[in-house]
């Protein structure tokens, strides 16, 4: 009886006949008799009628939960949703970029209310500024023996197979790339699990001084970095939004000095561009003699980076790298463009430079899910990992907007139509990132990395830093 009681209340099913009050000292329900139509015996009734007698209220702190009102103060103290301290690596907003309410219109209408001529301008401006974009991309998949065992168990269904084959690719153009090696520090943006940096630690085998810090903005469940024992790798997990992160003020990174490696797989949307510019700029300058004002503001009166004429106009776009880049090289996976930010986005001179704008960007990234039209699912929210399937890290965002579903796109499109413009859309949202790094120092390449029935979102992007500052790391 006394191991069926937790079960009891965890059900809030005592015996049948029995009184309904849960005495804690006990933990198990009381077992004495009730009279025919009551719940609870002579000797609960009155203490059963005081408690349901107190009122339960949402928590300010989170509305997913209650609390007893009268406990209100004594929970916000302990509750998992309070405000926590900051850490040393979080300043607020140091990735997001410049916020230029001027350019951004207060409403912009969905895609389907766009009338057909105002949808015509749009494709006419996508088609134009995609002129002399190679729509094809070169097909970069690949494999590593690291996942030679997993790929071929047996065991795995479908989705499990999805991923180690995309894992795989992955981990073969990071050894293509020449990435792979002691003295690294990888950072897996969007981490998740973090099944892609337990592949990579895999890989390396016995190297020397190896780290992986795995970046994630929620609680995740079923991780793999906690089960790694190797005398030679550390794992590290930081849950903090990348928008925040300051890699220089990482203990590990500013004593050991490790260059370091980018790596993410399906890093979702407006987190490529949060990435890219933690890595090519935050990462780059010294954040400990960083003021707590705005990074777009600070960097106005950056004399080193007019003397390097780096693209200062660009909100918080920092100096052309230094003759000694602390970046090796990155490597992430792509995915739901329609889920990127004109804010956050790293390629705004590129789009400026074309004629194009905020309202294009707004409805260009929207566009983006024609792609798909409507075969894909709608992304996962962020915890993916709660329910704990494989399916949830295919994408790191939110869930679809509206205008991604194939019921409402314009109707005089062809579906085939609709999914080159989609490609299109992708293409140029892209394309701003790869004009990005090569302003910031870096050679950077767009590639298939593994098949369109495998991942819808098949794009790897890939940078190194140019041939001076890789002999500068070196």
């Amino acid at each position: 009886m006394a191991a069926s009681a937790p079960t009891q209340r965890a059900t809030s099913f005592p015996a049948d006949g029995r009184c309904g009050f849960y005495v804690a000292k006990k933990k198990r329900f009381c077992r004495m008799v009730v009279a025919a139509g009551k719940r609870f015996c002579g000797e609960h009734a009155g203490a059963a009628e005081e408690e349901d007698a107190r009122k339960r209220i949402l928590c300010p702190l989170d509305p997913k939960h209650t609390v007893y009102e009268d406990q209100l103060a004594k929970h916000l103290k302990k509750c998992n949703s309070r405000e926590k301290p900051k850490p040393d690596f979080f300043i607020q907003d140091i990735n997001a970029g410049l916020k230029d309410e001027t350019e951004i219109p207060e409403q912009l209408v969905p895609i389907s209310s766009l009338s057909e001529e105002q949808l015509e301008i749009l494709i006419k401006k996508l088609k134009k500024a995609s002129e002399g974009l190679n729509s094809t991309l070169k097909d970069q998949i690949m494999s590593h023996p690291a996942l030679h065992d997993a790929l071929n168990d047996p065991k795995n269904g479908d989705s499990a197979t999805k991923h180690l084959k995309q894992q795989a690719s992955i981990l073969g153009n990071i050894e293509k790339l020449k990435l792979l090696g002691p003295r690294r520090c990888f950072v897996e943006f969007g981490a998740g699990k973090g099944k892609l940096s337990h592949w990579v630690d895999i890989a390396l085998k016995d190297a020397e001084k190896v780290h992986f810090i795995l970046v994630e903005k929620v609680t995740t469940r079923f991780k793999v970095d906690g089960k790694h024992r190797k005398k030679n790798s550390v794992f590290e997990r930081l849950q903090i939004d990348i928008q925040h992160l300051c890699l220089n003020r990482i203990p590990v990174l500013s004593r050991e000095k490790l260059p370091v490696v980018g790596i993410g797989k399906h890093l979702c949307g407006v987190a490529t561009d949060l990435a890219l510019r933690c890595l090519v700029e935050t990462y780059g300058a010294s954040c400990e003699e960083r003021s707590e004002e705005p990074l777009a503001k600070r960097v106005k009166s950056d004399k080193a980076a007019q003397e390097s004429n780096a693209v200062a106009e660009e909100g918080s776009e920092r100096k052309v790298p230094e003759t000694r880049t602390p970046v090796a090289g990155i490597v992430i996976a792509l995915c739901c463009h329609h889920r990127c930010d004109w804010r956050h986005y790293v390629g705004k001179e590129y789009f400026r430079a074309l004629g194009l704008g905020a309202v294009e960007f707004h409805y260009f990234q929207r566009m983006s899910s024609w792609a798909t039209c409507g075969m894909r699912t709608s992304c996962v929210e962020a915890s993916r990992g709660e329910d704990g399937s494989e399916d949830s890290e295919e994408h790191a965002g939110g869930p679809g907007l509206p205008d991604e579903r194939a019921g409402s796109l314009p109707g005089f499109l062809a579906v085939e139509e609709k999914k080159k413009l989609g490609h299109l859309c992708k293409l140029l949202i892209d394309q701003g990132r790869v004009e990005y790094l090569q302003q910031k120092g870096f050679r950077p390449a767009l590639q298939y990395y593994t098949d369109p029935a495998v991942s819808l979102e098949n794009v790897l992007l890939t940078a190194l830093p140019t041939p001076s500052a890789a002999q500068a790391t070196a």
